[in-house]
């Protein structure tokens, strides 16, 4: 048996006898799991200073509410006659809102990380150069749970109520995560670009609020003026609302489903990469 046969990683030599680069024989079924592993263990030190700092969670726990308050009962007479009906109308929405502005924090996180000389640690490390990316996407999760919890949980109290079943009301909030963690590459690409982490923020919520405020979240489409109708039918956040509020109180289902599953892999297919890029140009 050789030297490089005896090690995942060996010398080899050059004509000269001198040692070369050396040669990597890791597996290439083996980098996937690798990839894998990292990515989660970077997810739980997210977790961990979540656990540790419990005030990040502010926005995602007093945010809902405020907004359930602030649309139902201040709106909700003047929009459908009925606070309660209304309610029934836009807490799906508020559920979307809720977990969209959520994953705009990311960028902001990540930026001052890349500040604070984190991101210099993570080079040294035989990890892939985007597990430390990966992993605070997966590490967003708890956050979006938290502010679907609070939110439901409020909804109860003050009368809403599911109108189809505990199943499909499950898989509405599962679709609403899943967009918006696709979403948050997009945070986490303007993190990459942009030098401040107050700009993050800035550049995220000019983001945002075309695509919560123009879409079907808190009036009927059929209100609207021609010109916002045209943007507010292709707006995928309108998608990804009918599907929730057809998952939780009634409605057409597959179709906006599936429209949101569609554009919740464009969305990674396209931000994902270029975050990965604007990641390793900036360290």
């Amino acid at each position: 048996m050789t030297a490089v046969d005896s090690f995942p990683a060996a010398r080899a030599e050059d004509a000269a006898g001198q040692p070369s680069a050396r040669i990597n024989l890791q597996p290439q079924a083996a980098r996937p799991f690798a990839l894998v592993r990292h990515s989660l263990a970077l997810a739980w030190r997210s977790i961990v200073k979540i656990r540790r700092t419990p005030e990040q969670l502010m926005d995602v726990t007093l945010q809902p509410i405020i907004f359930v308050v602030l649309f139902v009962y201040l709106f909700g007479g003047a929009i459908t006659g009925s606070q309660h009906e209304y309610l029934q109308f836009v807490l799906p929405s508020i559920l979307v809102q809720t977990v969209l502005f959520s994953s705009m924090a990311i960028g902001m996180n990540l930026n001052t990380d890349i500040k604070r000389g984190v991101f210099d640690r993570f080079r040294s490390l035989p990890i892939a150069r985007s597990a430390p990316l990966i992993g605070a996407v997966l590490g967003d999760i708890v956050r979006f749970l938290v502010s679907i919890v609070v939110l439901m949980a409020f909804g109860y109290a003050i009368g809403f109520r599911v109108q189809t079943n505990a199943l499909q009301a499950l898989a509405a909030c599962a679709l609403a995560l899943v967009f918006a963690m696709c979403l948050s590459w997009v945070s986490v690409l303007i993190g990459m670009m942009v030098r401040e982490p107050g700009s993050v923020q800035g550049f995220g919520f000019l983001v945002m609020f075309p695509l919560t405020f123009g879409s079907s979240m808190f009036v009927p489409v059929d209100t609207l003026p021609g010109w916002l109708q045209a943007w507010v039918t292709v707006n995928p956040v309108t998608h990804l609302v009918d599907a929730v509020r057809g998952l939780m109180v009634g409605g057409p289902v597959a179709t906006p489903v599936l429209q949101s599953l569609m554009w919740s892999a464009l969305l990674v297919a396209v931000f994902a990469p270029l975050a990965v890029r604007a990641y390793r140009r900036r360290t």
